[in-house]
């Protein structure tokens, strides 16, 4: 949004129209969630801005705000579906640990240990699948919520 830059004494007798007083509130809205201005402030600058009747009255509402900047852009969205290529590649990975996880178990019940030690290894195995799950390649937009 760009703004006009006028001296105060240009704005005294013209009288300020509701888009004008909705766009300072929508300014000193954007300054309480960027943490500009608290609550009660913000308040207090929203009743001046509604009740302003000329330019000269909201000038001073935004004036100690800093100017609004481009919005940088949102963040690519992680949480996507699976991509095809990803799917089969996270089911190969999990049919090879289930794989081995099945002969670490056949291996332990020939051996005479006395305690279940494939525990450790199938343990490290189901954390590769998972961080392998969690940093798959995903589609660049989410599925859209059902309704």
């Amino acid at each position: 949004m760009t703004e006009n830059i006028t001296t105060p004494s240009d704005l005294t007798g013209i009288r300020a129209s509701d888009a004008e007083r909705e766009a300072v509130a929508t300014r000193l809205r954007e300054a309480v969630s960027a943490g500009f201005l608290t609550l009660a402030e913000a308040d207090e600058r929203q009743a001046a801005a509604y009740a302003a009747v000329t330019r000269a009255e909201l000038t001073p509402l935004t004036a100690d705000l800093p100017t609004a900047e481009e919005p940088a852009a949102p963040p690519e969205p992680r949480r996507g579906p699976l991509t095809s290529g990803a799917r089969r590649r996270l089911a190969v990975h999990a049919a090879v640990v289930g794989f081995l996880a099945a002969f670490l178990v056949t291996r332990w019940a020939m051996d005479p240990a006395p305690w279940f030690w494939p525990v450790w290894p199938m343990f490290w195995l189901g954390i590769s699948l998972l961080v392998h799950r969690r940093f798959a390649t995903r589609a660049a937009t989410p599925p859209a919520a059902a309704a």
